[in-house]
């Protein structure tokens, strides 16, 4: 097996000009509009997670105040990733936070389908139907991936998944776990319908016959509806659904964020389907 050594890097190039190509792609891609299938991250923990994850990278792009990271990444940095290397003025100009941290990369993500979402033990899929944030699109997946689910679904008019905001608040779980974007609710639906999940709808209402997390069965083949963080879900989604779950609130607050309301369901899941969990 060859070695991944630092001698293996292909000589960096360096990049001076606001125009170079390769600093206009970065910057299309850290305002969420990339001009390709490439997506970008940014910082060292999202460019180490995109390395590990096996993805292709097309690119890698440091800050002359960034250069300390690369010795973390150098085991990974394969002669076919391009490593580039810019001033901290330019780097600071193509991304979108406000303390960059000098380093970041061009990802290509894995293309999955529908039954990508089914495989990989019995199926628990996050379908998020109008989450806005894309914070909380990151932190729902980030969830999803911790306690288990086979994956997760960004119906239209949900955040792009990918986004960097996204990206940043799934902590590189965007990266890894199977995701479907793009399609609408009522073919999503459809589709879990016929492969057998039970479908579960979460509710912030006090709806008759909605049940409570630990009352639904999350063991068998399921999918978890999240709705908007203001509206819930559409009501023809609630109706479509085999069944309501509503969080018991201890306080008269109206209800829970989107993101914090699909971990509370996504562990209740897992502590279903985990035994081992409950033993002291």
């Amino acid at each position: 097996m060859p070695s991944h050594s630092t001698m293996e890097v292909r000589r960096a190039e360096v990049l001076t000009s606001r125009e170079n190509r390769w600093l206009k792609k970065f910057r299309a891609a850290l305002k969420g509009s990339p001009d390709d299938a490439c997506i970008a991250v940014e910082g060292v923990h999202l460019v180490q997670e995109a390395l590990r994850s096996g993805l292709t990278i097309d690119a890698v792009l440091v800050s002359t105040s960034g250069e300390r990271h690369l010795t973390k990444l150098s085991p990974r940095l394969t002669r076919a990733i391009q490593l580039l290397r810019t001033s901290d003025r330019l780097f600071d100009s193509v991304t979108g936070t406000e303390t960059p941290q000098g380093i970041a990369a061009l990802v290509r993500p894995k293309e999955f389908t529908f039954d990508d979402l089914l495989s990989g033990g019995t199926p628990l899929v996050v379908v998020m139907v109008g989450v806005q944030d894309p914070g909380n699109v990151g932190t729902i997946v980030r969830s999803a991936e911790a306690f288990g689910a086979t994956g997760a679904v960004a119906t239209r008019g949900t955040a792009q998944p990918f986004s960097p905001k996204a990206l940043r608040g799934s902590a590189g779980s965007a990266l890894r776990l199977p995701i479907v974007s793009g399609i609408a609710p009522a073919i999503i639906l459809a589709q879990l319908r016929v492969a057998g999940l039970q479908i579960f709808a979460a509710s912030s209402s006090d709806a008759q016959g909605a049940l409570l997390p630990s009352a639904a069965n999350l063991k068998a083949p399921c999918a978890l509806l999240i709705g908007n963080e203001g509206a819930g879900l559409p009501p023809e989604i609630e109706r479509a659904a085999d069944q309501l779950v509503r969080i018991p609130l201890a306080a008269p607050v109206d209800s829970l964020n989107a993101a914090v309301a699909a971990a509370v369901l996504l562990y209740e899941a897992a502590r279903q389907r985990h035994a081992v969990w409950e033993k002291p």
